[in-house]
């Protein structure tokens, strides 16, 4: 199965705008295939600004997120892949979702083993009795 993140990435992207607030991104600056402005990130993470009238050719695949923004008056390209993605919110109330990194990890596990059935095996709690 394809990851739900991009989905609901999207879809709150659209539910943001949709509710005129504005929409807001946590990027982990230090992944390896994120391309993001130097010397913006404070702790490897980055908040960007989605709005429309901030960014340009925002593109969201299932692969990455991609715009064109000005940070300190220079036009600049950013490329997020989803991975790198850690959560989307309205500036105005804070509301939105944050993602796990282990579930992305656990995610990608799972589709390049090709063996779902173990991953969730160990996943499952476990009960045992207490005397």
């Amino acid at each position: 199965m394809t990851p739900s993140k991009p989905y609901l990435i999207r879809g709150l992207y659209e539910w943001l705008l949709d509710n005129q607030v504005t929409p807001y991104i946590l990027v982990d600056s230090s992944c390896d295939r994120a391309i993001v402005p130097r010397g913006v990130a404070t702790d490897g993470k980055l908040v960007l600004n989605l709005a429309p009238s901030a960014i340009q050719n925002l593109e969201m695949t299932n692969d990455y997120l991609s715009f064109s923004a000005r940070f300190n008056g220079v036009a600049q390209d950013v490329y997020c892949p989803m991975e790198s993605v850690l959560a989307i919110y309205a500036r105005e109330n804070g509301e939105g979702m944050m993602f796990s990194a282990e579930s992305e990890d656990l995610q990608a596990t799972n589709s390049s083993s090709g063996d779902t059935g173990k991953a969730k095996q160990a996943s499952k709690p476990g009960l045992k009795v207490v005397k």
